[in-house]
């Protein structure tokens, strides 16, 4: 049929992956509408709080990045096993370092909208996506719940549920282990307060992030990681639990984010700040092994709903933003109204050259081979390094090579040489994978 179309492309979802593509077309001459059910950017979405330079730099340039609301830049990392009472902590600082900031996700969002609309980007908000159009086996359009928008290409990038994708038949479905329910809470505390807990500047010129592993009090099969950020004036404490691990143990996520907040290295962090925001959102796990299709006929994926993110790092919008810059620029790319899915494959082949395809190859196995392992992440060690920090910190009169010894056979009297192996053989395997990967 002859076509009247509104548009050279169309994106679904005005998050950092949607967002980067419409702008990334628009920069080669597209004619480009982002659609997005939100009310205004950023009200539907959630992230941990930490957006990539790098990956800023690519899209921006300098001038624009000076407008950038960051509220503190991320230069102090921890990472932390905790145990019932304390913590085994590995702290990195590095002050001059700006290849993180610390973000709201609406002001984020809300930013990268402006930018978008300066370029020449149609921006339609509180609008859902319903179904996609069809003429003779190519997608040529949106349904919405009022209208019908036409273009050649459409983007999806609406994020983690991407019904769009499965309703093409580009992804598999879901199973509970394919992802990761993470719920946040952020905290009020003054300024001042913050800075003197934290040892930041005023000037907001430094930030601190926390990663953790375990917590809980009472041994449960689960693999969980907590993180933490520091703002300007808030605080923000998130747990991140596989569907999968929930369902077996029959637990509720905010069950296990009440007993995070209650030990008492995360007591002492948001001590005095009151909660004033809960979020709640699926993180994919699908990576490398599940990836979806990433094109079909007049369609290219992108961002959280191409499994697109590295949990174990806490790295996501630096996928979206990247995937998306690729996506628009290869659905601009195409000057002979091919838009084949093979034609568009080329968004793959410029992936595969990028940090996106590289570490999700080599970090395919490392989720699901550390989730085998979780008691011993979460629980054991964490104990174990409690008992031997404690002997070598005490001052009990009584000798420590006798001390030693007696936690050295109780070590090995407590984990079988079996549960041993199997940990020592996991962590290899993890090591290999990364080593030897793209």
């Amino acid at each position: 049929m002859d076509i009247l179309y509104n548009a050279d492309i169309i994106v679904v979802g005005a998050g950092p992956a949607g967002i980067s593509a419409a702008i990334s077309a628009v920069r080669l001459g597209k004619k480009v509408v982002l659609i997005d059910r939100a009310k205004y950017p950023g009200s539907k979405n959630m992230y941990g709080g930490a957006v990539y330079s790098e990956a800023l730099k690519q899209i921006f340039d300098e001038k624009t990045l000076e407008t950038l609301p960051y509220e503190r830049i991320i230069n102090s990392n921890t990472w932390s096993f905790l145990n019932d009472t304390g913590s085994f902590d590995l702290t990195y600082n590095n002050s001059s370092s700006k290849s993180a900031y610390a973000i709201k996700r609406f002001n984020f969002e809300r930013w990268m909208i402006d930018q978008a609309k300066k370029e020449g980007v149609y921006y339609v908000p509180n609008t859902l996506v319903v179904d996609l159009l069809d003429d003779n086996g190519y997608v040529v359009g949106v349904q919405t719940e009022l209208e019908k928008y036409y273009s050649r290409v459409v983007i999806l990038a609406d994020g983690v549920n991407s019904f769009l994708a499965g309703k093409l038949g580009l992804r598999k479905e879901f199973v509970p282990k394919d992802m990761i329910l993470s719920v946040k809470e952020t905290f009020k505390l003054d300024k001042k307060t913050i800075e003197e807990r934290f040892r930041l500047k005023s000037d907001l010129s430094n930030g601190v992030a926390k990663m953790y592993f375990g917590g809980l009090k009472e041994v449960k099969n689960i693999f969980m990681m907590t993180y933490f950020y520091t703002f300007k004036d808030t605080l923000m404490l998130g747990v991140g639990v596989s569907l999968e691990d929930l369902k077996r143990n029959r637990l509720n996520i905010n069950e296990v984010l009440d007993e995070i907040k209650e030990h008492p290295d995360i007591k002492a962090l948001i001590k005095d700040a009151y909660p004033v925001e809960y979020s709640a959102h699926l993180i994919p796990e699908t990576g490398y092994k599940k990836m979806p299709k990433l094109t079909a006929n007049g369609v290219i994926i992108a961002g959280d709903a191409a499994g697109f993110i590295n949990s174990v790092h806490f790295e996501g919008t630096n996928f979206a933003l990247i995937s998306g810059k690729l996506a628009g620029e290869t659905a601009a790319s195409i000057n002979d109204f091919d838009y084949s899915g093979w034609n568009l494959s080329q968004y793959r082949k410029k992936l595969e050259k990028t940090f996106i395809m590289k570490d999700l190859y080599s970090y395919r196995n490392i989720i699901e081979n550390l989730s085998k392992r979780s008691g011993s992440l979460s629980y054991y060690y964490p104990k174990k390094i409690k008992e031997f920090f404690e002997i070598i910190t005490s001052a009990n009169c009584i000798s420590k090579s006798s001390q030693i010894r007696k936690f050295s056979f109780s070590f090995l009297r407590d984990r079988n040489i079996t549960e041993l192996l199997k940990d020592i053989t996991t962590f290899i395997k993890c090591g290999i994978d990364i080593f030897f990967g793209k």
